[in-house]
């Protein structure tokens, strides 16, 4: 079992109905790398401190470490703690895990010049995080981050990423993705198959090649099942330590 210390929500900001993110502010949380993730969790009505009556999960974190952190959340309406979360307002209490967890860091990263960092939904979390930090601007030529949901209105964080794209114009690039309708400023389909038309390299303006790039997946099993298939036909495999490889991945559910 972890053991917790109790944040306070200092900030809530919903991008979309059941679609927000918090920042939970702690001072007791160990230092972590940018990818890892905590636990959050919230006692059952009318058991407060009672550790059998805590509901808890684990979250990618949407910052680096600090006395401030981002979890970026979508309800589940027929879930148990999810709700919850999604009641939580400034000066609400919750209960984060002491010490991170996880190995979908940039520790990880294969060697490349290019860096992918592939996401559906809430699986752009931990990208946040990472590009929060110098690390991947120092590591990469260039960084394309891909974001799919299904609806314009569950796209979040696009304005940071478009400050970035202003700031490196030649190093990192934005890429959306929608499943079920149209937009002017984004791909229309699934990401495997925008990367088989050859419509996602056209948009990052970048290959996407075994020879250059290293891949970041995380979100929907199907896309990353699928986008691993479509990497493979590029003679592209998982990355381990004693098997060098080109993708890394983070599976949501």
């Amino acid at each position: 079992m972890p053991q917790w210390c109790t944040g306070t929500v200092v900030d809530r900001k919903e991008w979309s109905p059941g679609l927000f993110t918090i920042t939970v502010a702690t001072d007791e949380v160990e230092p972590f790398e940018p990818g890892q993730f905590l636990q959050l969790g919230v006692f059952r009505d009318g058991h407060y401190g009672d550790p059998d009556a805590l509901i808890n999960r684990p979250y990618s974190v949407a910052s680096p470490h600090g006395s401030q952190l981002e979890f970026f959340i979508v309800t589940v309406p027929e879930g148990e703690l999810t709700p919850r979360l999604d009641q939580l307002r400034e000066g609400s209490t919750l209960q984060v895990s002491k010490k991170a967890a996880g190995s979908f860091t940039l520790k990880k990263a294969p060697d490349a010049k290019h860096l992918w960092l592939v996401a559906t939904g809430t699986g752009l979390a931990p990208y946040i995080a990472m590009l929060r930090t110098t690390k991947p601007w120092d590591q990469f030529e260039k960084i394309i981050v891909v974001h799919g949901v299904r609806h314009a209105a569950d796209f979040a964080y696009t304005q940071q990423l478009k400050n970035y794209e202003a700031d490196h114009p030649e190093q990192f690039r934005v890429v959306q993705t929608l499943t079920r309708e149209d937009s002017a400023v984004a791909l229309r389909g699934r990401i495997p198959d925008l990367l088989a038309s050859g419509a996602l390299e056209e948009a990052a303006g970048c290959k996407l090649s075994a020879a250059e790039s290293a891949v970041y997946l995380c979100g929907n099993p199907a896309m990353l099942d699928s986008m691993e298939e479509g990497l493979a036909e590029r003679q592209m495999k998982k990355h381990r330590s004693k098997s060098p490889g080109h993708i890394v991945l983070e599976r949501y559910w």
